[in-house]
């Protein structure tokens, strides 16, 4: 698996980036650069399950290993979500098992950073590298207005 690192100055703060970054109607807009349609359900509580899902039931379920409201969260990828339902691991979710995702905001002067870093495996690594600038820059747009 690969790191993956995402940075962007952002001129709000932290309250408003972390409301963007995780309110339904922001999360929304920013998810899209992912897939149209992509949305989370979640009661957004450190130690929950997280789905991270696209309009036709596809996706991922995941942790929140860590939540640290305005500042940090992580989440760890566990496994696969097909027909709104998990699936039970098999040999391809095993190669990204246990990925992490990762999303710190730091105060600089009169911006803040928001530092994202994302495990990919191989074949997903082209995917990202197109979308999350894609999507960091959707965050900073909707944090600035």
């Amino acid at each position: 698996m690969e790191k993956l690192v995402f940075n962007i100055e952002i001129k709000a703060s932290k309250e408003k980036i972390w409301k963007v970054l995780w309110d339904d109607e922001t999360y929304r807009k920013w998810t899209s650069a992912f897939c149209e349609g992509s949305y989370a359900e979640s009661t957004w509580n450190e130690g929950d399950k997280i789905y991270f899902l696209g309009p036709g039931g596809a996706g991922m379920n995941s942790l929140i290993e860590t939540k640290m409201p305005n500042e940090y969260m992580a989440f760890k990828h566990l496994g696969e979500i097909k027909d709104f339902k998990e699936v039970p691991p098999n040999a391809e979710t095993e190669k990204w098992s246990g990925a992490m995702e990762t999303y710190k905001l730091t105060q600089k002067g009169d911006a803040v950073n928001l530092h994202v870093e994302v495990d990919v495996i191989e074949k997903h690594i082209d995917y990202f590298k197109d979308a999350f600038p894609k999507a960091v820059e959707l965050i900073k747009e909707l944090s600035e207005k």
